[in-house]
């Protein structure tokens, strides 16, 4: 079964390029850094809901704020090496500020085979960050959605 996934990577020029991320939550990532943050995304259903309507549904569960109206624009879909794919789509978040978030909750079994469910936020905190500091600390899957960004800002009128 495929499996699909969308995201909002929100950017803005500060004045070097910035991109908003997100700290994935639970007891897994709670003491990593790099490799454990991720643009804010989930899954969904193409029959029922579009790439960008799902990554908006998305951020807002995840964040607990509204994404920016802004234009959104498609960067591509990028490949995990489990072969889950993300859209991701990428808008101008100058103004948007990374704080009054209300991350969303997941429930798991924890400690492992304790029989015990323990609810954990989604997120922990998302933070803006330049490129190279970005690319360190996003999963290796969603790395190349960085390179796609900057390709896409250096085309801009002006750049």
């Amino acid at each position: 079964m495929v499996v699909h996934s969308a995201g909002l990577l929100l950017y803005r020029l500060d004045p070097t390029p910035q991109v908003l991320i997100a700290h994935m939550g639970g007891p897994f990532w709670a003491k990593k850094e790099a490799g454990a943050w991720s643009i804010p995304k989930g899954e969904y259903d193409p029959d029922t809901e579009s790439a960008q309507d799902a990554a908006r549904r998305e951020f807002r569960e995840e964040l607990g704020v509204d994404p920016p109206e802004t234009d959104w624009a498609e960067l591509g879909t990028f490949a995990y090496s489990s072969g889950k794919k993300v859209v991701v789509f990428c808008g101008d978040g100058a103004g948007f500020t990374a704080s009054g978030f209300t991350f969303g909750t997941f429930e798991m079994e924890w400690p492992p085979r304790s029989g015990r469910t323990a609810s954990f936020p989604e997120v922990d905190r998302a933070e803006w960050m330049d490129l190279d500091a970005a690319r360190d600390a996003l999963v290796k899957g969603q790395r190349p959605a960085l390179d796609a960004l900057e390709a896409a800002l250096e085309a801009l009128p002006g750049a």
